[in-house]
């Protein structure tokens, strides 16, 4: 039976069948240099770095991102984090029995009850205009949100990612509104769904595995992307670019990073602005939590670093 990653313990031994979720030729340091494959392996339980070195040109051919393998390998600790060594790789073939759904993490929640969710709450937005913003907006990537993630790495990044991480903000966002009345709850809501509307189109993604950001996402990016949508919203619809409405939409979608150096051109200034930051990095951040701790050995009583919480390691405290 293969060994699941979460399930990788230093030092050990093991065959099994693997995703090759990223892979790029590289050459050693050393004065004659060698040719290695720099590779992330995948299943469903999690993902791991992993070396193939002296690598032959067959070997740089026959593999590729997105291809299933068969590894014989060793886990290793390298820099407080496992990686594994290859020894033996191929391609898997019909008779090994396997599928690429196999390998690939979703989300904890189907598309078929996530959509609805979103659905439901586009259509509970009670003034005109901004429902048939948002409404428009949608539309656009409708289909994609069936598989598409929330991010590249960081957090949600699976199958179907991005609607979890919509319904999941709704929640707070829906709780918040009532502990906070002054918040207008259309904002809210609107804001949670234009937030990060346009990560179908910033990313090419297949499976909720993200390949490589698109052209726009590379040269204009999701924030600008999904404010320039609001305003082709208000041409397509007929309401006015200048309006108040247009202004708060756009600026809950520019400003919900908080912070210039995380892509924001301005800061929230708006109630709902403030809660919507909060609500998406709140969800984001307990998010790589849980997705950590259910990827981390039983046995382990950390898990790795997470990038997003500043690289810090969370304790498995048990009571």
């Amino acid at each position: 039976m293969t060994a699941l990653i979460k399930d990788f313990q230093d030092g050990a031994d093991f065959v099994g069948f693997y995703l090759i979720k990223e892979m790029e030729a590289k050459q050693t340091n050393s004065s004659v240099p060698k040719d290695y494959l720099d590779l992330v392996l995948a299943d469903s339980s999690g993902q791991i770095s992993a070396k193939l070195w002296d690598a032959s040109k067959t070997d740089i051919e026959t593999f590729y991102p997105m291809c299933l393998v068969k590894v014989q390998g060793v886990v290793q600790l390298y820099r407080e984090k496992l990686q594994v060594k290859v020894t033996r790789m191929r391609k898997t073939t019909g008779q090994d029995g396997v599928s690429i759904t196999d390998f690939i993490r979703s989300a904890p929640l189907a598309a078929e009850e996530l959509l609805p969710v979103i659905q439901q709450a586009i259509e509970s937005l009670v003034h005109h205009d901004i429902r048939s913003i948002v409404a428009y907006c949608y539309e656009k990537v409708k289909d994609a949100m069936q598989t598409a993630p929330a991010a590249k790495t960081h957090h949600h990044a699976y199958l179907g990612g991005l609607a979890y991480h919509i319904v999941r903000m709704l929640e707070i966002g829906e709780f918040i509104c009532r502990q906070r009345p002054f918040l207008n709850p259309d904002l809210i809501k609107a804001g949670i769904i234009l937030h990060d509307i346009a990560k179908p189109v910033e990313m090419n993604s297949e499976y909720g595995i993200v390949m490589d950001y698109s052209n726009q996402g590379k040269l204009i990016g999701h924030i600008n992307l999904a404010s320039n949508w609001i305003t082709e919203a208000t041409f397509k619809l007929g309401i006015a670019p200048e309006s108040n409405v247009v202004m708060a939409l756009q600026h809950l979608v520019l400003s919900h990073h908080n912070l210039s150096e995380w892509g924001s051109p301005v800061q929230p200034q708006l109630p709902e602005a403030v809660a919507l930051h909060y609500i998406d990095s709140m969800d984001a951040k307990l998010q790589m939590v849980e997705d950590m701790l259910q990827t981390t050995a039983a046995g382990e009583e950390w898990t790795p670093v997470i990038r997003g919480l500043e690289n810090k390691a969370i304790f498995k405290l048990k009571l």
